[in-house]
């Protein structure tokens, strides 16, 4: 029963990532976390990385590597960071934090602030995803509140292409302080049969997604990550 329920919650986040950019960790991370606490960060990290190779070669044409680059040079520091953090600081006052920080970033982009994808903005969002998504495996909002206000192709394309090396930076780094081996490894094996299928049903459905729909998702989505995590601070 539980190994069903984690795959139709790992396939309904790839179905929502697939669809609008992101948002597989921010779906699958409570729920795993509640059956099993070692779903998380790693394996879901698996799926992710797996999700975003199929998005990213499915959407190659649009994809910006000139400026992704500087987003994955900020993702170096913020992946060694969380690596740090998720061994040596409370996770509960962390995940506080993060929380706050996912909604002041939502209110700045409800209020109209357009944040354009500058090299520089590029490297403090990639350093945030990073420091996130290795403490955490939710490091899509970063990104995604950046990328907003670009065309949903654009931004499935580089969104998928920028967490196929960020995927590979946090099991990189989990790995040395024993959050990845070959229990994750089996944990995560059986969620990429659903995985793939979220990517299938997604394919048949992502032409109606509007590009306001798809700016409501990502705000919406950010929006329940930080709420998620400040309420797990207090129970």
């Amino acid at each position: 029963m539980n190994l069903l329920l984690a795959f139709a919650t790992i396939t309904l986040g790839s179905y929502v990532q697939s669809s609008i950019g992101f948002g597989l960790a921010i779906i699958a991370a409570p729920v795993l976390f509640f059956i099993d606490p070692h779903y998380v960060p790693a394996p879901i990290t698996v799926s992710a990385f797996t999700l975003s190779i199929v998005n990213a070669w499915g959407h190659r044409k649009s994809i910006s590597l000139r400026g992704l680059k500087y987003a994955v040079i900020g993702r170096i520091p913020g992946s060694l960071a969380g690596a740090l953090l998720i061994v040596w600081i409370d996770q509960e006052l962390l995940g506080l934090w993060l929380g706050i920080t996912v909604l002041l970033a939502v209110a700045v982009s409800l209020k109209a602030v357009a944040l354009t994808p500058t090299p520089g903005h590029m490297a403090v969002a990639g350093f945030m995803s990073g420091f996130m998504g290795t403490s955490s495996s939710i490091g899509g909002p970063p990104m995604a509140l950046l990328m907003q206000h670009q065309e949903a192709r654009y931004i499935r394309a580089n969104l998928s292409a920028f967490f196929v090396v960020s995927c590979l930076m946090s099991l990189s780094m989990l790995a040395p302080v024993g959050y990845f081996g070959l229990r994750e490894i089996n944990l995560a094996l059986p969620l990429l049969p659903g995985t793939l299928l979220g990517y299938w049903l997604a394919r048949q459905t992502w032409h109606l997604i509007s590009p306001r729909f798809l700016r409501l998702s990502s705000l919406g989505l950010c929006s329940v990550c930080g709420a998620i995590a400040i309420v797990s601070f207090w129970f």
